[in-house]
């Protein structure tokens, strides 16, 4: 791509569904148009007609993801890592079966334990949880915290950072305080489907040409993404996987080099550890 910026190229939250999408083609997709490295966060159970009742049934979708991260790997100049996690939206799945929600809580904290396993051994890089973006009941909100707080402390257990799937808005500072709280470090708390601008956690920015640019000017440390979902009945859902490579040649041309190596590099590194450059070919 001849206007590729001179960086790495991180879409920092998108899932690859090895089963019922596209999987590593449009990782394919997405290394064509300059993209280097990826995050690839498993799909809810419920995709591979899995409805969870125990710990155990949380591996069959962390196993496609595991599965399908390795084959992205495998067509990127740089590499792909696994998130893995418990969806919020599980809390309204299960109470709608019947559980109560301190044993929907109880459930969903057994699979991020499971989750953590993973971590743990090095085949998957962070823990993804949060509570859910739409209306529930005070005791389904508890549980979501709970289970969220959890992960925190997965997190300050395992040296990870954790990926959060919240309700919209830009003041999360209670929020990152409890991760404080838990012992984790504020920092490698991750907003996914960011706006620009987030108090608290770090921001992964929805590739939204205005959002970008708010995160460009906020000079605060940001990631992007696509939160790519790879449903073949919802295509470019929610963002294509090509879209963050465009963005960033799009920002390469506005000449904001140093916010590129802030979202692909620096940004990366401080939260999850990882060189996106040293893992280049």
């Amino acid at each position: 791509m001849g206007n590729a910026p001179p960086t790495p190229i991180l879409d920092d939250h998108l899932h690859l569904d090895p089963v019922n999408g596209r999987g590593v083609e449009a990782a394919e997709d997405f290394a064509a148009v300059g993209g280097t490295h990826l995050l690839a966060l498993n799909k809810p159970s419920w995709h591979y007609g899995v409805d969870v009742a125990d710990a155990d049934d949380f591996r069959v979708a962390f196993e496609h993801a595991l599965d399908v991260t390795r084959g992205a790997t495998a067509v990127l100049p740089g590499r792909a890592w696994a998130v893995l996690g418990v969806h919020p939206a599980l809390v309204s799945r299960l109470t709608e079966r019947g559980f109560s929600p301190e044993e929907a809580r109880d459930l969903m904290q057994k699979g991020l334990n499971v989750a953590a396993e993973y971590v743990a051994s090095g085949e998957a890089l962070a823990l993804k949880s949060g509570r859910p973006h739409y209306e529930v009941s005070d005791p389904v909100w508890e549980a979501s915290n709970g289970v969220m707080r959890h992960a925190f402390s997965l997190g300050a257990d395992h040296d990870c950072a954790v990926q959060l799937h919240t309700e919209g808005g830009e003041e999360f500072t209670d929020v990152a305080q409890w991760a404080a709280d838990a012992g984790m470090a504020r920092h490698r708390v991750v907003k996914h489907y960011a706006a620009g601008r987030v108090a608290g956690p770090t921001p992964s920015v929805l590739a939204d040409k205005d959002e970008l640019l708010r995160a460009v000017e906020a000079g605060e440390p940001f990631m992007m993404e696509t939160d790519f979902i790879d449903d073949p009945e919802r295509p470019g859902a929610v963002l294509g996987p090509k879209t963050v490579p465009r963005r960033s040649a799009w920002l390469h041309e506005q000449g904001h080099e140093t916010a590129l190596e802030t979202a692909h590099v620096d940004t990366p590194h401080h939260v999850y550890g990882i060189d996106t450059k040293a893992t280049l070919e």
